[in-house]
């Protein structure tokens, strides 16, 4: 178990690469931990994006202990807190865990889609497409924290993803929808990720996060 996620200073980014196809402009954006307020534990960390360009990203990641084997169970979780004023500022939030085993890349992303259909999605990292599991999206309420749950695991000897499971404000939604790992012949990594998506204006805006945690098994 990793507690505590959102505390470092260690979150790393990596310019365009939270835009589709890594390519496109930078926006400005940034992470600042240690916020007193708001937050539940007295440490929570903001995450903001100024975008000058229309639906470009800010892509924030931490890389932890390196799994050196099958997950079987993999719960990713934080609580999300949106000022007043910026609750319909985003096009998408997304968040993601990712194993690198043995040449083979486990992606475990979920988007939380404001504009379009407004639904849930999930990542296929091979295909690089967003796909539906039919869960609708309600837009975060500002000034209150809310609590994100996702379940995974994976199969490394057939090397197919798991998305088991969301959990919103205690609200379960099982999903059990797979797709194929793909093979890029990286070296073993794991790594967590937290992504804000501008939209069309853009319109500049931040959230905050605390309490994120990930146990695996």
């Amino acid at each position: 178990m990793i507690n505590n996620v959102e505390d470092s200073t260690n979150w790393l980014t990596c310019g365009a690469c939270g835009n589709t196809g890594a390519t496109g402009a930078v926006a400005t954006y940034s992470f600042t931990p240690g916020m007193a307020s708001p937050s539940e534990d007295g440490r929570s960390t903001q995450f903001a994006i100024a975008a000058t360009s229309s639906y470009s990203n800010a892509y924030f990641y931490r890389v932890q202990p390196t799994i050196g084997g099958q997950i079987n169970s993999l719960i990713y979780e934080f609580d999300l807190y949106i000022p007043s004023g910026m609750e319909n500022a985003p096009q998408a939030i997304e968040f993601e865990c990712q194993q690198q085993l043995n040449g083979w890349v486990y992606n475990f992303a979920w988007q939380a889609e404001y504009a379009g259909a407004k639904s849930w999605r999930i990542f296929d990292y091979g295909l690089r497409r967003w796909d539906s599991t039919g869960i609708a999206f309600t837009k975060f309420a500002p000034n209150t924290w809310h609590h994100i749950v996702a379940e995974y695991h994976n199969d490394t000897a057939n090397h197919v993803v798991w998305h088991d499971a969301l959990t919103v404000d205690g609200v379960r939604f099982p999903v059990n929808i797979s797709h194929d790992a793909f093979f890029s012949g990286a070296s073993n990594k794991f790594t967590n990720a937290f992504q804000l998506d501008s939209n069309s204006v853009p319109t500049p805006y931040q959230v905050y996060v605390d309490k994120m945690k990930i146990t695996y098994r």
